[in-house]
């Protein structure tokens, strides 16, 4: 995720420059993404939130519109998403050539309603070097992003910091918070940490090493409580969920595949 890779010093230099102009800002101001989602969407309702079917699709289709991307103004080469026959079905494919961008679709769901997420993916390969704990070497074949609105007023200046560089960076805006499941060359599985980057994101660690690398694997998470572990807090609405696949920072090559994606009640 180079996108952010200078947000640690770049956030000192700007905080400086701020903190000298007594600058404050008390209300949201077009700094969080998660804003406008949560006015142009009603909630959630039905039992079962089908985030992707991937299965129904053809392969060699287009995206069906409301999959978006993100990063894409950002300067980086672009991970290639696509639709592809699996011997498991049609899946989406994630390839990433020294790139790192995301595709993501936009939801209103209560997480408190529909807790539990459930995903399947394949990893063709691990990147050697990377580290998820090191900003210059923060890539993974894949990585399901689940953000969420919040109370920007919950944001300390520090935050608010960052989430401005990294709009400045990245090109757009970030939600109030964003969790990411994500496999892992060597951390446990379970590990929640922060982004080397930026507090407002945390990972959790579902898959490590290279075990299960080329097999078709299937995951239940209750994102309430997850998020409630990873921010110490209860999680407001998600308002995307979507899809990782990056090499940049380590300038290799990555290939997963996704599968489909639903949230449901308990």
């Amino acid at each position: 995720m180079a996108i952010l890779t200078k947000l640690p010093r770049a956030a000192a230099l700007l905080g400086g420059v701020l903190l000298a102009g007594c600058a404050t800002v008390t209300e949201d101001d077009g700094l969080l993404a998660s804003t406008p989602i949560v006015h142009a969407l009603e909630r959630e309702t039905a039992e079962v939130v089908e985030v992707a079917r991937f299965s129904n699709m053809q392969p060699g289709a287009p995206l069906p519109a409301e999959w978006l991307g993100w990063g894409l103004n950002s300067g980086k080469r672009q991970t290639e998403y696509r639709l592809v026959h699996t011997a498991a079905g049609t899946a989406l494919e994630g390839l990433a050539d020294r790139a790192g961008t995301g595709l993501y679709r936009r939801v209103r769901v209560d997480p408190q309603r529909h807790p539990m997420l459930e995903w399947s993916w394949r990893v063709e390969n691990l990147i050697p070097g990377a580290n998820l704990r090191v900003a210059s070497r923060e890539d993974s074949s894949a990585r399901l992003v689940v953000s969420f609105h919040g109370d920007p007023e919950k944001l300390d200046f520090h935050d608010r910091v960052q989430l401005r560089l990294a709009k400045v960076f990245a090109g757009e805006s970030l939600p109030y918070a964003m969790l990411i499941y994500v496999w892992s060359n060597k951390i446990p599985v379970e590990t929640a940490l922060p982004s080397p980057q930026i507090d407002r994101i945390r990972m959790v660690v579902v898959e490590s090493g290279d075990g299960r690398v080329g097999q078709w694997l299937k995951y239940r998470r209750n994102v309430f409580e997850d998020y409630r572990r990873a921010f110490g807090e209860e999680p407001s609405d998600i308002v995307a969920v979507g899809m990782l696949t990056d090499s940049d920072n380590t300038q290799q090559v990555a290939r997963s595949y996704y599968g489909d994606i639903t949230l449901r009640a308990p």
